[in-house]
């Protein structure tokens, strides 16, 4: 019989800035003979002697919250924690906006350039991270995730308890969502149309790719309005949610969003602090059924995007 995974303690250090302490359980077997010598391996990507000065100044702990001993013997299944060294950041230099605040949710209309959660070198200049901060609710977590680039509406939840129940609404495509998007008039382009294809997206790789087989992303694309200068604005209806998908469709049909690096040629992502000509797809709206109190929730968010609204000074003329 499989022994069941002993629950991981609450963690003994606070938030530094809105970010959780990391989290090491030490696994089973091996040949380290200390707890240092373990995370030395483990951590190997850090900077030299980053470990060792983090075991010097008492900033590893225990369960208990007694800083590690350096020499420490190893015990397979004890739980140490630390802070990570938070990187510099550039300052997302845009509002983050809550539309929506009670006791389960926190529903935010997210700027572009704004990661959602903690992720690479982007830390503390994320929503999760700023919110925690702003809103003094250090248990605030993302229910679901919004691309970086793109802006508008990201569901949290107050309770932890409570987090699994609207994550299942995402996972189960219980949530209507319906984006918006700027790009090119296609006066030959049959709009609406629902597009439905297979989309991969391979670890390591930038861009998503579209590949022979059964579809597994299906977005309903409307033509809200179009002007003489060329540009439309659509309406974008989800009805999966793969990597990049409306980033993809939109590309496939001829006309790529504004802004975007990726499709239909990847041009990487520009320097750190340039926040001009931000992909122009905002999440318009959130609608569902609260899985908690029984309330109906329709969320929308305020903002217009740039291109739409003076193309010339999203474009920086």
């Amino acid at each position: 019989m499989r022994r069941r995974a002993r629950p991981a303690p609450p963690a003994p250090l606070p938030q530094l800035r809105g970010v959780d302490p990391v989290r090491v359980r030490l696994p089973a077997g091996g040949t380290w003979a200390t707890v240092r010598e373990h995370l030395v391996e483990r951590l190997s990507g850090a900077a030299p002697g980053a470990v060792a000065e983090m075991f010097d100044e008492g900033r590893i702990v225990a369960a208990d919250g007694r800083p590690v001993a350096p020499d420490a013997p190893y015990e397979p299944g004890m739980f140490v924690w630390f802070h990570r060294e938070l990187p510099e950041e550039a300052a997302v230099p845009f509002p983050l906006e809550v539309v929506h605040r009670d006791d389960h949710l926190v529903v935010a209309d997210k700027p572009h350039f704004l990661a959602t959660t903690p992720r690479g070198t982007h830390v503390t200049e994320t929503a999760l991270a700023r919110l925690r901060r702003e809103l003094g609710i250090p248990t605030l977590g993302a229910a679901h995730r919004l691309d970086r680039l793109t802006a508008g509406l990201v569901l949290f939840t107050v309770r932890p308890e409570e987090r699994g129940a609207y994550q299942t609404l995402f996972r189960d495509r219980l949530v209507r969502k319906v984006y918006e998007a700027v790009a090119p008039y296609d006066p030959a382009l049959a709009l609406p149309r629902t597009v439905r294809s297979r989309i991969v997206k391979e670890r390591g790789v930038l861009a998503a790719r579209e590949v022979p087989g059964e579809p597994n992303a299906v977005t309903l694309v409307e033509a809200v309005e179009h002007r003489a200068d060329g540009l439309a604005r659509y309406r974008l209806t989800p009805a999966t949610g793969q990597t990049h998908q409306l980033r993809v469709h939109m590309s496939a049909l001829g006309v790529p969003i504004l802004g975007d690096p990726l499709y239909p040629v990847v041009t990487g992502p520009g320097p750190a602090g340039d926040f001009r000509r931000p992909l122009q797809l905002l999440a318009r709206e959130l609608e569902f059924t609260d899985p908690v109190t029984g309330a109906e929730h329709r969320f929308r968010s305020g903002r217009v995007l740039r291109a739409w609204a003076s193309y010339p000074r999203w474009a920086g003329q």
